[in-house]
């Protein structure tokens, strides 16, 4: 609107200076020559339609920037993607499904909203999603003075905090979708333990396709199979089995609370419901989180799936800190175990680009050691690194990571919980952190 109004006001002057002009030349040429004022009256008509044109060119063009703007991010692979702005502010939301790295994938869409060109005089916040919820939200508030917006990555605040954005962008339409789009996706699965005198290690590998659905905002379903490939853990590892099957709700409540609730098979010969919540304080380092599950055994044995009643409660409760200069996340919880023991278990885990490393240590009741446990854990990120869907045809495609878990005092019984969704591993769960996805702004 201020590119019209000055262009309307430019128009305007050059209409009157144009106008004087042509009747004082007329008047003096009147006696020269009749035709000049046929002349200059269609130069004036010319000079005037042509910036009325640019003013409409004009228009035309800052209107449709926020539109051709998420046309290129459609076509990049971004999904669920769509813009909205008010006199103050224009938001962008989108969900990163083209790059396996989220904070690389964020910056491939700061840089292409950038390149597109960003509001004029006026704020603009990026909302990213996951399935469908809103994550985090990176803002850019321009100088005051400048007429033109030229940011760089660097002046992209990024926070958990969405202001009052979301409430404006949820109500638009979207484009590419991601609902009931299907992922078909092969987990790796590499374990070893050391309990027989005469071998180091025995091994256990297998491949776990596994299909994942968006059914609707927040919603996933999730269907595994476990294939063995090499087993020396034993004859009840050797058989075909399910892995995770089952529903989860991921829902993102006021006071930057995440929730996620699911209900199905689980890993350690689980099954039952869980239900887990976080919530980050306004200093976004500290945070808070629970989770409390109630299950049962669940085996598959001679081709058959057996289950026993839910009757076992397990819970944890425990706070974070997050170190920004050295991307590194501390948690301390105390918990209840699957044989009814409880213990506390602290963790630390650093996050790099394509890798997560932490280490861990426990006190947990009637264990060995006079109940003292530790070891280490990692996580690296797997290969493509960038994919694209075509439609709603199946992609197949390695998980996001793989890992192992070391467990240094070698407790076989205590000490033992099961992991609800498969997203749950320490490379995703800091992969939304607003500090991480900074530092990947800037470093790379």
């Amino acid at each position: 609107m201020n590119i019209f109004l000055a262009l309307l006001k430019m128009c305007l002057f050059l209409h009157r200076n144009l106008y004087l002009w042509d009747t004082k030349k007329v008047e003096e040429m009147k006696c020269k020559n009749s035709s000049m004022q046929k002349s200059l009256s269609a130069k004036m008509a010319v000079h005037c339609t042509a910036f009325f044109l640019f003013c409409l060119y004009s228009i035309y063009g800052y209107g449709q920037s926020g539109e051709s703007t998420v046309d290129a991010l459609v076509e990049m692979g971004f999904e669920n993607v769509g813009w909205t702005e008010d006199d103050n502010e224009r938001v962008y939301v989108l969900q990163n499904s083209a790059y396996r790295l989220q904070g690389v994938g964020i910056g491939k869409a700061v840089d292409a909203i950038q390149k597109m060109g960003l509001p004029e005089n006026k704020s603009c916040r990026i909302i990213v999603l996951d399935n469908n919820v809103p994550q985090i939200s990176l803002y850019y508030e321009p100088v005051k003075g400048d007429s033109v917006a030229m940011a760089e990555r660097r002046d992209w605040e990024v926070s958990y905090d969405l202001k009052d954005s979301w409430k404006q962008a949820r109500k638009i339409k979207t484009k590419n979708s991601s609902l009931f789009k299907v992922d078909i996706v092969v987990y790796p699965e590499l374990s070893m333990q050391n309990l027989v005198i005469t071998q180091i290690y025995t091994v256990l590998f297998n491949l776990d396709p596994t299909i994942e659905v968006s059914l609707w905002k927040g919603g996933k379903f999730t269907g595994q199979v476990i294939i063995p490939i090499y087993n020396e853990y034993g004859p009840s590892y050797e058989q075909v089995r399910q892995g995770y099957i089952g529903l989860s709700q991921q829902v993102r409540l006021p006071w930057n609370i995440f929730m996620t609730a699911a209900v199905g098979t689980f890993t350690n010969q689980r099954w039952g419901v869980d239900l887990s919540a976080i919530h980050y304080f306004k200093d976004e380092r500290f945070s808070v989180e629970g989770r409390i599950g109630y299950t049962g055994k669940s085996r598959f044995e001679n081709w058959r799936w057996k289950v026993s009643p839910l009757k076992r409660l397990t819970w944890t409760l425990g706070g974070g800190f997050y170190w920004p200069k050295y991307n590194t996340q501390f948690k301390l919880k105390a918990e209840q175990y699957l044989l009814g023991e409880k213990g506390l278990r602290f963790e630390m885990t650093r996050n790099y680009r394509y890798a997560s490393i932490g280490f861990y240590g426990m006190k947990v009741q009637h264990a060995g050691n006079n109940g003292y446990n530790g070891g280490f854990r990692f996580q690296i990120n797997l290969p493509p690194y960038k994919y694209k869907r075509r439609g709603y045809i199946p992609r197949v495609l390695p998980s996001r990571s793989f890992g192992m878990t070391y467990n240094a005092g070698n407790e076989r019984y205590y000490g033992k919980s099961y992991t609800a969704t498969l997203g749950n591993t320490i490379a995703q769960e800091n992969s939304f952190n607003p500090y991480f996805v900074k530092s990947e702004l800037l470093n790379y």
